[in-house]
């Protein structure tokens, strides 16, 4: 009898990590979910048959909490999602030391944070542990000047990741720095190429086809590789 594999996505209440949940529950997974507001969780509610935690990844007493209710539980997949946009006015000169370090500690510093507090509770061998990080992310590519502060924040993130990675002491772990595409949400407007149901879908394959694999990789939904 197989037993149904499980996952933790951090910051389900919209989008794509919502859509993340409903692409997981589709195909038969155990899904825990957070949410920052309960009171705004009416959606995930509504799929059903998720655990539904309170988290503000912002704050380390709360993710130590959190990490202490799900002590028991082993994941196959961790995957963290939540993650702001900043201030509208980019410009460097227009930013505030306020917004730009809540920037910088949201979309970098808090989801290594989490990461490291519960990866010892990654399935060993095939387990994977993914972030939501963007193609804005590379600096390699030149691109969306007007979204700078933004841009910078997820190369952060994926730098933080590297360090993660190479202080894992041989854990055999798959962890994933993913584009989700263009995607038509709050953050990424109606001009967005493709919906949340694609790019979830998307994702969930990418995390089937890389379990087991190891390594850390910068990949979009499709699978195919973003330069660093």
């Amino acid at each position: 009898m197989n037993t149904a594999k499980t996952a933790l996505i951090i910051g389900a209440s919209r989008g794509l990590g919502l859509g993340l949940v409903k692409q997981l529950l589709g195909d038969g997974w155990q899904v825990t979910a957070t949410v920052r507001d309960p009171q705004k969780a009416q959606a995930l509610q509504a799929l059903g048959n998720v655990r539904i935690e309170t988290l503000d990844m912002d704050d380390q007493h709360a993710v130590i909490a959190l990490s202490q209710r799900l002590k028991e539980q082993t994941f196959d997949l961790l995957f963290v999602n939540a993650g702001v946009k900043g201030p509208d006015d980019q410009r460097p000169g227009q930013a505030s030391l306020a917004q730009v370090g809540q920037l910088f500690f949201t979309n970098a510093v808090a989801p290594i944070n989490l990461a490291q507090r519960f990866v010892g509770q990654i399935r060993e061998g095939s387990g994977v542990l993914a972030f939501m990080s963007s193609v804005l992310g590379s600096v390699t590519i030149a691109d969306a000047p007007e979204m700078a502060l933004y841009k910078a924040s997820k190369a952060a993130l994926n730098s933080m990741t590297n360090s993660f990675v190479a202080q894992l002491d041989g854990q055999a772990l798959t962890v994933l720095s993913m584009h989700p595409g263009w995607v038509k949400t709050d953050m990424g407007g109606e001009d967005a190429h493709i919906d949340v149901e694609t790019s979830t879908r998307g994702l969930v394959q990418q995390v089937n086809a890389y379990a087991g694999k190891g390594g850390h990789h910068f990949i979009d939904y499709r699978g195919e590789t973003i330069a660093w």
